[in-house]
């Protein structure tokens, strides 16, 4: 059931059915006096990342076609909405704004949760709408596509939303990722041309119905999300089919750009669970999108968006070409097939270069050879979310030093865009945790000031200072994340992020860095939303007060190591050499446990030809505590991983 939506409610079977079926939702007649839909279009599925070209892109045509065709759904539906166009980089293409359609959004996840962004009512519907296209963009390739309602069923308490004592998603938290005060994604400058990506979303990623990716001849190009009433939420239940007016129209304004059948959502599953792609079919529109009326003749208007766009439509970026941010490396990763970051002038972000924390700093080649190493693992790896079957794992990777600073990024080919930041937050985090700096950092952090529902200035105070009183007192230990005794994964501090200890059993106390499960939500998790808080609202207002306020500087956290924020779900590891803590490296793309064995085994693989670096020593791994009998896990990767051979339980012993 999607919050604050009419629903239809079906049999869990029928549901299941749907999903299996490759249709993208339900059957059930349209109502009498609709025209009948289109057929859906024939999409090729032959792409496996090789496809996008330097063609392979939006066109102010395009954009203008998929705006009317969901205008003419909504007008049909009598719903006025919110469009949002974005490129497959995130820069916002265009927002159209249809006369009568609310002007803001409240968030909530239904369940009556205080604080965090909860009960926030003041979110520029044009913010939300971009947000979701974003997410449909980021989320997907050439090897899937997912949706804003795919990402709610993967971040939430359980997995599958509503299992109780089921562990949390197999992304929990990756909503507070790609955040607008990221220092590694860009932000929108001005011109009529789009710019360089990953480019930042004005509230993360979204779990709200309404955000799909679209694609051309196989490879995604960009994503619409489309908001038409008042609530920024989420799905909490995946047993039932929602007839939702956001999705709805954004299903009408996809027409012509669909995703391919045979990569959606509802073709891929994860630990035997098969995910959501959408609950709405062509056969449930109320318009043909094949016959809407012209752009020009929609009620409304583009809309200028502070940060954002300048009210005028532009074309998308043509993904992997040096113009969209991303394209193959020329230097320092020969036979590995790698995509490197550059800016505006092609010029690569982020080439190999030695760290900044004193004489045991890793070296550019350390690094280079790190990186190299990962990759080599990634292209053997078998993606877990990605379809054909037995494709390569797509990934994204960073390298920090101990204080944060990056070293390097690369991709390997048709990554999903979410990884780049995500894959540098995880390397922070890991850094971070295992620093013996990090309970005085934390403990010098600013509060977070919860905004009232209205915005107001004034609010709850959450010192983040309790959270390392918090975790101590599970561990029993006075000293905890300030000797850097303990080598901490993102597997690891995601077992401590969790409002279940043990994840997802109900009842359970929540972990140390979590609310109790009364107090949490998607959208008020503990630590992780604590720490960038202030800065993420203070972007809302920015944008609310169209530059009243001023945009909060590329830094989410007045921490200079977690510039981007943390990350809670698993793929990274601390880099030592011998037991001094020398930076981590995070790894994001298809499937947590092979971001897992990508980090871990890219690390063991340059420890061995190299002999200067190395994992953390066994004895000081995450997973030798076993606060209240249960023990951290470090890494965990999947049996049999790789393509060219049968090999069992690839990190044991290592």
């Amino acid at each position: 059931m999607k919050l604050f939506r009419s629903r239809i409610t079906i049999a869990l079977w029928a549901s299941l059915l749907a999903a299996c079926s490759g249709d993208s939702g339900d059957n059930s007649p349209a109502p009498p006096g609709t025209p009948p839909p289109p057929p859906p279009p024939v999409v090729s599925v032959e792409c496996t990342g090789q496809c996008a070209n330097a063609s392979t892109r939006l066109s102010t045509g395009r954009i203008e076609q998929v705006i009317a065709q969901a205008a003419s759904e909504a007008s049909a539906r009598g719903s006025p909405a919110t469009i949002a166009v974005v490129d497959r980089v995130g820069n916002v293409l265009a927002v159209f704004k249809m006369n009568d359609s609310v002007d803001t959004v409240t968030i909530t996840s239904g369940r009556g949760v205080v604080g965090g962004l909860e009960g926030i009512a003041v979110i520029p519907a044009e913010l939300a709408a971009i947000a979701k296209a974003i997410t449909g963009a980021f989320l997907s390739s050439e090897g899937n596509a997912f949706t804003t309602r795919t990402a709610s069923q993967i971040i939430q308490e359980h997995f599958n939303p509503m299992e109780f004592n089921a562990p949390g998603g197999p992304l929990f938290g990756v909503q507070f990722s790609q955040l607008p005060c990221s220092d590694l994604n860009n932000r929108f400058t001005g011109g009529s041309a789009a710019g360089p990506g990953p480019q930042r979303s004005p509230l993360g990623l979204s779990a709200d119905p309404g955000g799909l990716p679209l694609y051309l001849d196989g490879t995604p190009v960009g994503g619409i999300g489309v908001v038409a009433d008042a609530f920024y939420s989420l799905d909490p239940i995946v047993t039932d089919i929602d007839l939702d007016l956001d999705e709805a129209i954004a299903m009408a304004g996809a027409f012509g750009l669909a995703a391919p059948v045979d990569r959606q959502a509802n073709r891929i599953t994860v630990d035997g669970k098969t995910l959501r792609f959408a609950d709405i079919g062509s056969n449930q529109l109320v318009s043909n999108p094949a016959t809407a009326p012209p752009f020009a003749s929609i009620d409304g208007s583009l809309r200028a968006v502070t940060a954002y766009t300048d009210g005028s439509i532009r074309a998308g970026t043509a993904f992997g070409q040096p113009a969209s941010g991303i394209r193959p490396d020329l230097f320092d990763y020969p036979g590995q097939d790698a995509f490197v970051l550059v800016d505006a002038g092609n010029v690569e972000r982020f080439r190999p270069r030695a760290g900044t924390d004193g004489a045991a700093a890793l070296t550019a080649t350390e690094v280079q050879t790190l990186v190299t190493e990962a990759l080599r693992v990634a292209n053997r790896a078998r993606g877990q979310i990605r379809r054909p079957l037995s494709s390569q794992a797509r990934v994204s990777i960073s390298v920090v030093d101990s204080n944060g600073v990056i070293l390097a990024i690369a991709r390997t080919r048709d990554a999903p865009i979410f990884g780049i930041d995500v894959g540098l937050q995880k390397a922070r985090t890991a850094a971070f945790f295992s620093n013996a700096a990090a309970a005085d950092e934390l403990q010098s952090a600013p509060n977070a000031t919860y905004r009232n529902p209205d915005a107001s200035l004034s609010g709850v105070e959450i010192v983040i200072g309790d959270y390392v009183a918090a975790v101590r007192a599970l561990l029993g230990n006075d000293t905890a994340l300030a000797d850097g005794a303990v080598a901490f994964s993102d597997r690891a501090g995601g077992n401590l992020s969790r409002p279940y200890f043990p994840d997802g059993i109900i009842d359970a106390m929540p972990g140390p860095f979590s609310k109790p499960f009364a107090q949490w939500s998607p959208f008020s998790d503990g630590l992780q939303l604590d720490l960038v808080f202030n800065r993420v609202v203070e972007h809302v207002l920015h944008v609310a007060t169209a530059g009243g306020m001023p945009d909060p500087p590329q830094n989410c956290t007045t921490l200079d190591s977690l510039p981007n924020g943390t990350q809670i779900f698993p793929g990274s590891v601390p880099i030592y050499r011998d037991a001094v803590l020398v930076g981590g490296i995070g790894v994001s793309g298809d499937g947590v446990d092979q971001d897992d064995m990508i980090a871990f085994l890219g690390l063991h693989n340059a420890a061995q030809l190299l002999g200067t670096i190395n994992n953390a020593a066994p004895a000081m791994r995450a997973d030798t505590l076993t606060p209240q009998g249960v023990r951290l896990r470090f890494v965990q990767c999947p049996q049999a991983p790789f393509i060219d051979s049968n090999e069992q339980s690839v990190c044991a012993g290592k």
